[in-house]
């Protein structure tokens, strides 16, 4: 072959690379829409009050946007906008099932709604109302509280096996008690009936009332137990904030000024920086 075809054919080739190269460099590179932690394509919130954001925006009704797990607002730094932070594809994928007054027993049928939403992490957080709906006689047996308990995990388990789940442990009320109870605006307002059990003649030291706090007290910590056990009994797919929650040492400029019990969007806040630390998702 002439030396000249020989060169025109190994010029040619070169140009065949250098397209096939530049080819290869313009295709998409992975983004922060592929999750670096191996992270959620949805979150759903399942609880109550707490997790709605109640109170957060100076008014006695829910506000989502400043929820510490599915809140989009710029307040609280969630657990959804960290989760965008990983993976841009969530956007708009944050589903909140918590309702204001909700017991265990309406975990079940949250749970549900967390599967037809195809959530791929959820956050459970219940635990307050079945404490404070009433006396201390109207508590929710342990027993009854871990049956319920269950039976929202199961409904979970069942719909969307592959899900995160985060069970988060009861904030410390009696916390709330010890730091309100000399504080005039706190009592007041806890006198329109704020979480009775606990809550009730709360300046008060006499016997009896300190027995109801004690006995309130002594509930909380048993049901924390309780969700320990059954997140460990969901299995591997499970994890328990270790009491990250409980632990947070609320102070009043961490509640709201209208019932003094609810996080504030700055209370919020705290939840959703000791619970992520707890969830796993941030490593």
């Amino acid at each position: 072959m002439p030396r000249r075809w020989i060169a025109a054919l190994a010029c040619l080739a070169a140009l065949v690379a250098l397209a096939c190269e530049g080819g290869t460099s313009a295709s998409p590179r992975p983004t922060k829409s592929t999750p670096s932690s191996g992270g959620p394509g949805g979150i759903a919130a399942l609880g109550d009050s707490i997790s709605t954001g109640f109170a957060s925006c100076l008014v006695l009704t829910s506000c989502e946007r400043n929820s510490w797990s599915t809140g989009d607002g710029l307040r609280v730094d969630s657990h959804y906008r960290r989760l965008l932070d990983q993976d841009s594809a969530i956007r708009g994928r944050a589903y909140n099932h918590a309702r204001p007054g909700a017991r265990a027993d309406a975990l079940e049928g949250q749970a549900q709604g967390a599967v037809r939403d195809r959530a791929d992490y959820v956050t459970v957080l219940i635990g307050a109302n079945d404490i404070c709906r009433g006396g201390v006689d109207a508590m929710t047996p342990v027993t009854t509280f871990r049956t319920d308990v269950d039976r929202g995990l199961r409904a979970l388990r069942t719909g969307r096996p592959k899900a995160r789940v985060l069970v988060v442990s009861i904030p410390d009320l009696y916390r709330l008690w010890e730091v309100g109870h000399d504080d005039g605006r706190a009592t007041r307002a806890w006198k329109r009936g704020i979480c009775p059990a606990l809550l009730a003649n709360a300046t008060s030291n006499a016997p009896a009332d300190k027995a109801r706090r004690a006995a309130v007290r002594e509930r909380i910590d048993a049901y924390n137990v309780q969700l320990v056990a059954a997140c460990r009994a969901y299995g591997s797919r499970c994890r328990h904030d270790g009491g990250a929650a409980h632990r947070v040492r609320f102070t009043l400029d961490l509640l709201n000024p209208l019932d003094w019990f609810h996080p504030n969007a700055s209370g919020q806040d705290r939840l959703a920086e000791v619970t992520w630390r707890a969830s796993g998702l941030a490593d």
